[in-house]
């Protein structure tokens, strides 16, 4: 089981409270702080990560699921949850019984839950979501006046929210299109308070529209990746400097760690893992981690990798497998039976970085650290 063998993710609560007040600089104290914590507050522990952000005052919270809502519910937090992604009809019953808040974008969803709002004797708050351009979820601008006013029709339901999202702003530094599609929001929004639909919450954030859109006629801001010390991308990045923002100075929340379950003295020639993929040089020195892909440790860090180890870089050798991998720590004097080897997060001067890894096996950081197996333990230091 991921967790029993000494592995655990620590989460920094000086550095999580650091990025949450950074934001919160950048939002505002008119607008509504909506912390994103789907996939496990992007793998940093959705109970854990949420608590520390009550403490700091998040306003709501967005999750990707009813159950991750339902569990945040069960943890004792009692501020505005919003689903922001498709709630399955038997589940809809348990979100009103919740009192949590969902995204809708057809009228399925909101006859089934004017059916369990009138069973649970409540009033379910409905956040409608807007298609402008990512073709994902969403309602089609030119039907949303309709839309709106048949769900007001529906007892038990209150549209309190309109919502949507972005595309295209943080693989570039051209901003053409993301700004087309506040364009379309925003006349999405006007069409339908002209003909007298009011809705009390508009957003259409994330980091990386927060940090380049200040967006002051909205009044919820939601924020994901950035919360937990990630730059969306090195474009938004660059952006800010070239658009003379300020930037927000965030801090990785998130070290990943494990105890070393061996260490074994190999000699030159002897083929490591499996698929002999890697074949030692010299008398060597390895490092046993009993950490694998099942835990999210990605099987493209096989003889690419590195971890750290009494603050020194160790390399990854042969392949990584489902439970296990090996790392050589030949050059690191007196490394011993259970030290610490850091696969991510920092050791002394040196750090391993989401991005690092990111970059290692082709994706990006966001994967990398919602990847980690929930099961392993999330630690609050």
């Amino acid at each position: 089981m991921a967790g029993s063998t000494g592995e655990r993710v620590e989460i920094s609560r000086a550095a999580l409270v650091h990025n949450i007040r950074e934001f919160r600089r950048l939002i505002g104290r008119k607008r509504l702080f909506l912390a994103v914590v789907k996939a496990n507050a992007y793998g940093h522990g959705l109970v854990e990560t949420s608590r520390l952000a009550v403490g700091e005052g998040v306003d709501w919270f967005g999750v990707n699921s009813v159950g991750e809502g339902i569990a945040l519910r069960e943890a004792g937090i009692g501020v505005p949850i919003l689903v922001l992604g498709y709630a399955p009809f038997g589940e809809l019953a348990d979100a009103v019984e919740r009192d949590l808040r969902l995204t809708v974008y057809h009228r399925e969803t909101a006859k089934r839950l004017s059916a369990a709002a009138a069973q649970a004797r409540k009033t379910v708050r409905l956040h409608v979501k807007v298609e402008t351009g990512t073709w994902r979820q969403g309602v089609l601008p030119k039907d949303l006046t309709a839309f709106v006013r048949d769900i007001r029709k529906l007892p038990g339901l209150a549209v309190e929210g309109l919502s949507s999202h972005f595309a295209n702003i943080e693989d570039t530094t051209r901003h053409d299109y993301p700004r087309l599609q506040l364009d379309c929001y925003r006349t999405a929004c006007r069409e339908l308070e002209s003909r007298g639909e009011r809705v009390a919450l508009k957003h259409m954030s994330c980091t990386a529209s927060t940090i380049l859109f200040p967006e002051p006629d909205f009044n919820l801001a939601r924020v994901g990746i950035g919360l937990y010390g990630l730059w969306p991308s090195k474009e938004t990045y660059l952006s800010a400097e070239l658009e003379k923002k300020r930037p927000p100075a965030l801090k990785p929340v998130l070290a990943w760690k494990a105890a070393i379950a061996q260490i074994k003295k190999v000699p030159a020639g002897a083929f490591i893992g499996y698929g002999c993929t890697y074949r030692t040089t010299r008398p060597t020195a390895l490092a046993v981690i009993p950490v694998g892909y099942y835990d999210g440790y990605d099987r493209r860090l096989s003889n690419t990798g590195h971890v750290l180890v009494k603050g020194r870089r160790a390399p990854v050798r042969g392949r990584v497998a489902m439970d296990f991998f090996m790392a050589d720590v030949t050059d690191i004097p007196g490394v011993k039976l259970e030290d610490e080897a850091t696969l991510l997060g920092a050791d002394g001067r040196e750090r391993i970085a989401a991005e690092d890894l990111a970059a290692l096996t082709g994706t990006i950081g966001y994967e990398v650290l919602a990847r980690i197996n929930p099961l392993v333990p999330r630690v609050v230091v």
